[in-house]
């Protein structure tokens, strides 16, 4: 039974931040020059990309929300039957919400509210794949309260504090030996805290920097519900109950620079770094346990990772900017460790975007990213299962700002 639930619970985490699943989609602004946003002020949103720049908005009060539309597919082509199987995800739609306070020309304060973990990944039930994974769903919503302050002309600072929630769904088939649709359901959810910093300095009226920090979140799972359907014969060695784990979301530092060739054309770079290697293993303790049914360890031995990006705003007039942007995602994940539970490749993203304003206190903006997950054959040897995997995502951002 330990075979049994090692890759089933192994997912959890994964599909949370994952780069493939990671949902990088914080304004649709910054969507749509690539997800870059450490070294210039787009408004509100810079709560979530650098907090320091909060205090760069000349408005007393700035709010912006939005929400994206993701459209995804995984194609799995199995290397022993040569069979091509898809995913049927549902559409996905993360949210965020930033509003932020001058209190005077030195302070200034913010909230941000954000979904950057959380996705639906739909193999099906009677796929070649069924007793690593049928179904998960993930939400995790991150609630940020943020302070920065201009330690003068040039220089400001700025952090904040996040609580975050999550909460996770699994299905999978069970191998056993009597009864033909044994299944195992997970549920669980948690509250863990972790926080955002970041410095901006302009280097003149042309040049910026900017750099910040979010930090490694352990998500401490206690208390999560497993229910198992299995023939009678088996139900005592699979009671229903509970398990817990801890699940560490790893930490990112981004440095960007942004420069202004002209009052128009705004261009910008930006490198992460992704401490991936934080996650090296993942233990389970299940209560209660049986002969059947034991407390597990899992090696992931996940690698660092960086995420490499470009992006370009062009300021038509008065009404209209128009953005475009570039990022490359390096995938964490070793071969012998990749599996139809974390189908991530290397990503190449590429996005366009548009805002609009209407008078001196209303906007829009849209977004529209398209992310290819390079091609990979591997096989996840601990279940000699391998085959070809690809993926692809279309994605269209939606926002509304208002300043007074």
């Amino acid at each position: 039974m330990k075979k049994l639930l090692l890759p089933l619970l192994g997912i959890l985490p994964l599909l949370s931040f994952a780069g493939g699943f990671q949902v990088n989609l914080q304004g649709t602004k910054q969507t749509g020059m690539g997800h870059l946003g450490t070294s210039f002020h787009l408004g509100a949103s810079s709560a979530y990309f650098n907090p320091a720049m909060m205090g760069l908005d000349s408005n007393k009060f700035s709010i912006e929300a939005g929400a994206n539309f993701i459209m995804s597919s995984v194609q799995f082509q199995n290397g022993r039957t040569g069979v091509s199987e898809f995913t049927d995800n549902p559409l996905g739609t993360p949210f965020y919400l930033y509003a932020t306070y001058k209190i005077n020309d030195k302070l200034s304060a913010g909230l941000a509210v954000y979904t950057p973990f959380g996705s639906t990944v739909v193999w099906g039930d009677d796929w070649s794949g069924k007793y690593l994974i049928q179904d998960i769903a993930l939400s995790a919503i991150f609630i940020q309260p943020t302070l920065s302050y201009n330690i003068n002309d040039k220089l400001r600072v700025g952090a904040g504090f996040a609580i975050v929630q999550g909460q996770v769904e699994i299905n999978k088939a069970a191998p056993l030996p009597i009864g033909n649709s044994s299944t195992v359901n997970l549920q669980g959810s948690a509250t863990s805290f972790g926080f955002n910093a970041g410095v901006h300095y302009d280097v003149n009226e042309k040049f910026s920097i900017g750099l910040t920090h979010r930090s490694k979140v352990d998500v401490e799972l206690d208390g999560g519900d497993a229910d198992y359907t299995v023939d009678p014969v088996l139900a005592s060695s699979f009671p229903d109950g509970k398990f817990s784990s801890n699940l560490p979301l790893p930490g990112t530092t981004t440095l960007g620079i942004a420069y202004n060739i002209s009052e128009k054309f705004l261009l910008s770079l930006e490198g992460s770094f992704v401490q991936w290697s934080d996650y090296q293993s993942l233990d389970f303790d299940f209560s209660p346990n049986t002969s059947l049914l034991e407390d597990s360890e899992n090696p992931r031995n996940y690698e660092d990772a960086m995420i490499f990006r470009v992006g370009a705003q062009y300021s038509y007039n008065e009404m209209f900017d128009f953005r475009a942007g570039f990022y490359y995602d390096q995938s964490p994940i070793q071969d012998e460790y990749f599996n139809p539970e974390t189908p991530n490749s290397d990503n190449i993203g590429l996005t366009l975007g548009l805002s609009g304003h209407i008078g001196e206190r209303f906007g829009f903006d849209a977004s529209f990213l398209y992310v290819i997950g390079t091609e990979r054959e591997s096989e996840y040897q601990p279940a000699n299962f391998g085959g070809t995997y690809a993926s692809r995502s279309s994605i269209v951002g939606l926002g509304v700002n208002y300043n007074f």
